[in-house]
């Protein structure tokens, strides 16, 4: 039923996709962050699903949609120069078999990061795809939220909708998805146009905030935790009474703890004494290996080059309890252990060009949003909210992808690309928007000075 169920919802967005040819877009963006082949059971599940969307997205724009305002930004241009060279460090890694498992959905994440600002050149069709990308990340999150209220969950044991831990379903991953979207969840709840903010979607809103925070709580996930605190940091930006807003969130965590499950307050305690824990020391290890392999690889090994090392070290342990605490050491060998980091998954597998590009790629989105914000900030007489909200929103929401990034290899995850694909054309969009601004404002000044009436009618 489930099987049946999904196939008539996808079938149905497709037919409407012939006359609307951009939601085939928006169809991608939720196979591609929901996946309903995996949630499916059975023939579902040989049906190629992203695949199918991938196509018909592409054509869509291709065949049947208006390229009037479609443009190609540097950035785009980026993503498409670390495809390339995430294709020919492919050719040359190290484990091929693995490497190329990885490059069938490393090259669609990028190819789609990179054609996605073409087709998003209106304000509703920017809304549409942060909403659609939203209530894909809420699909999973109210699913996970309610099993951990229920009493579910545990490091590595909370099933956030499928029976999978890879990929945006496993614990870390997707607290940092989730905690990330919280910025645009308070955008849309604010400049929704396609479900106008009332009291049922400031509700839902809230209902999927609290949701997206109990993530960490029911994966465990100490970078989860680490992204919630970012959040409130970066909140403090975004309100007027900041005090306020502080001393009632120091309250509420306060309160909070209470309530929180220990086996959760136990786990996040060890981000203060990770030397004594086994798993935040291997991490360690590796980014030390990963230094080295690059000195060596100056290009990279490729996707999954972490296979190939191997070290040992000593890790803590402490026994007994007060004054009677003993510290032994206990020698521990570890081998083809994950980066555990984006910054060194791209340098170990990309080298340093493609941590450079990745680098920059991510910067020049946090610079772009702050010049957004700082044009179209409180001070301006001629400013557009709606710009200045969503702007900040997209980089509140990197800025938190980029610190959880420290912990979790994601460097190429759809959800942080296709945030990427949002800014490239929020960026777009407001270039264009602004110079038609600054156009109308000459001819209005030239009009004035001849005597004549405004050209632009109101």
């Amino acid at each position: 039923m489930r099987d049946i169920v999904l196939i008539i919802f996808i079938g149905l967005i497709i037919a409407m996709g012939f006359k609307r040819p951009f939601l085939w877009v928006l169809l991608y963006i939720y196979v591609d962050i929901v996946s309903p082949g995996e949630v499916g059971w059975g023939f579902i599940r040989s049906l190629h699903l992203s695949v199918v969307a991938f196509i018909a997205a592409f054509a869509g724009y291709a065949l049947l949609d208006t390229k009037e305002g479609s443009r190609f930004t540097f950035r785009q241009g980026l993503i498409v120069a670390l495809l390339a060279w995430c294709g020919y460090t492919t050719l040359g890694a190290a484990f091929q078999d693995t490497a190329w498992a990885k490059w069938d959905w490393v090259w669609k994440s990028l190819i789609f990061a990179a054609f996605l600002p073409l087709t998003l050149r209106t304000r509703l069709r920017i809304e549409a795809a942060v909403l659609v990308y939203i209530l894909s990340i809420a699909a999973i999150a109210i699913s996970g939220g309610v099993k951990t209220v229920a009493g579910g969950g545990g490091y590595g044991l909370l099933v956030l909708l499928v029976q999978n831990d890879s990929g945006i379903y496993e614990g870390s991953i997707f607290s940092t998805a989730a905690i990330a979207s919280i910025p645009l969840i308070l955008f849309l709840a604010r400049h929704g146009t396609i479900f106008k903010p009332d009291w049922r979607v400031w509700t839902f809103a809230a209902a999927l905030i609290f949701s997206c925070l109990l993530i960490p709580i029911g994966t465990q996930a100490r970078t989860g935790l680490v992204c919630i605190g970012v959040l409130g940091v970066l909140m403090m930006r975004a309100v007027k009474h900041r005090f306020l807003f502080a001393g009632l969130a120091s309250v509420a965590l306060v309160a909070s703890i209470p309530f929180l499950p220990q086996a959760f307050t136990d786990r996040m305690a060890t981000i203060t004494g990770f030397q004594s824990d086994e798993s935040a020391s291997t991490r360690l290890q590796v980014w030390k290996w990963t230094y080295h392999y690059a000195l060596a690889n100056p290009t990279g090994g490729g996707f999954d080059a972490y296979r190939s090392n191997s070290f040992t070290y000593e890790v803590p342990k402490i026994e007994g309890e007060g004054n009677n605490q003993q510290i032994t050491y206990e020698t521990v060998t570890d081998e083809s252990r994950a980066y555990h980091s984006s910054y060194f998954e791209m340098l170990g597998e990309q080298g340093w060009l493609g941590l450079f590009m990745w680098l920059l790629l991510q910067g020049l989105g946090v610079w772009h949003m702050e010049r957004i914000r700082w044009r179209e900030g409180p001070k301006r007489a001629d400013r557009d909210v709606w710009m200045f909200d969503l702007a900040t929103a997209l980089q509140h929401a990197q800025i938190i992808f980029l610190v959880g990034a420290l912990f979790v290899g994601i460097a190429f995850q759809s959800f942080a690309l296709i945030l990427i694909g949002f800014q490239c054309a929020l960026w777009s969009f407001w270039r264009i928007r602004r110079k038609g601004f600054q156009r109308s404002a000459v001819a209005e000044k030239l009009a004035a000075e001849r005597g004549e009436g405004s050209p632009f009618p109101t």
